[in-house]
């Protein structure tokens, strides 16, 4: 007799080969994957070299049209503008994976509970998270930033959005458990005396990976959307360290004279957050075939 942990390992990698075909098979996925990859690419890069100092001012290189020396131009400042983007990536997407893996902690976390208590913790759970629905992140920036001695900045930034982000993942998280508790699988191991943490942690979670890898990964969108306008609005990142948001809050004092400046920024977010909604609603179709006819139907 074959044993089952043999038994088990073709089904497993056959069941990978299907997910990486299906995946190959997205056109949404595989252009939001390049997209993706291609950003983390310049963020990563720009952790070691830019072309740039992006803190280089230099007066009497400002506001030069795009050249061999400077790809995009300078800004009003003399600073290289696509070493200033590169350089903004990565705090961007610092800024959403940060926040995202944080929310999705706490969300998951609380989502699991309220599921596997029931009761009136698990109603005091769901409406503590509708309620939090009206805090938005820059509110919770404000609020954050005025309670801090050191003001607002980036940790601040990433704390609010995180706090923003963890109703929705405790809802996702209640939904899919909610079904995945009644299942006969979870009656048969509390009948073998397992606790209900153990089933949680060991039955329940894996279960639930589908919806929530497709949900972080959505969420990672709003982030960056979250990040760049806290930033615009002076709640974000600070000077010197550039970003994307504060970059566009440069520019709308010339935005006649230079619209450039503000183009550049603009376009870098609207690519990255087409990657990551394009990755994610690949993921969706891959994850779950069912969506795929429908999905094609309402854009057909």
């Amino acid at each position: 007799m074959t044993p089952p942990s043999l038994a088990a390992a073709p089904t497993t990698a056959r069941r990978q080969r299907g997910l990486a075909y299906r995946l190959l098979r997205q056109p949404r996925f595989v252009a939001g994957a390049v997209l993706v990859a291609l950003f983390v690419g310049i963020a990563l890069l720009a952790e070691v070299w830019t072309p740039w100092p992006v803190d280089g001012i230099n007066m009497k290189a400002r506001l030069l049209p795009a050249s061999p020396a400077h790809w995009l131009g300078t800004d009003p400042l003399g600073r290289d503008i696509a070493s200033l983007l590169m350089a903004g990536a990565a705090s961007s997407l610092l800024a959403g994976a940060v926040s995202v893996t944080l929310g999705l902690l706490a969300g998951a976390f609380l989502g699991l509970l309220a599921a596997m208590r029931g009761g009136w913790l698990d109603e005091a759970i769901m409406r503590a998270a509708d309620f939090s629905f009206a805090f938005p992140a820059i509110l919770l920036a404000t609020i954050l930033a005025a309670a801090s001695e050191n003001g607002p900045g980036l940790d601040i930034a990433i704390l609010a959005i995180a706090l923003a982000m963890v109703p929705t993942f405790t809802r996702v998280t209640r939904a899919s458990a909610g079904v995945i508790w009644q299942m006969e699988y979870i009656a048969a191991a509390r009948a073998a005396g397992r606790t209900e943490w153990h089933i949680a942690l060991r039955h329940v979670l894996p279960n639930l990976a589908s919806p929530l890898i497709v949900q972080a990964t959505l969420q990672f969108s709003i982030a960056i959307l979250a990040e760049s306008a806290l930033s615009y609005l002076g709640l974000g990142v600070q000077p010197p360290a550039p970003s994307w948001g504060r970059m566009l809050s440069e520019a709308q004092s010339m935005i006649f004279t230079a619209p450039e400046l503000a183009f550049y920024p603009g376009a870098a977010i609207v690519l990255a957050v087409m990657g990551l909604n394009l990755l994610g609603d690949g993921l969706r179709d891959a994850l779950d075939p069912r969506l795929a006819p429908s999905r094609r139907r309402l854009t057909a």
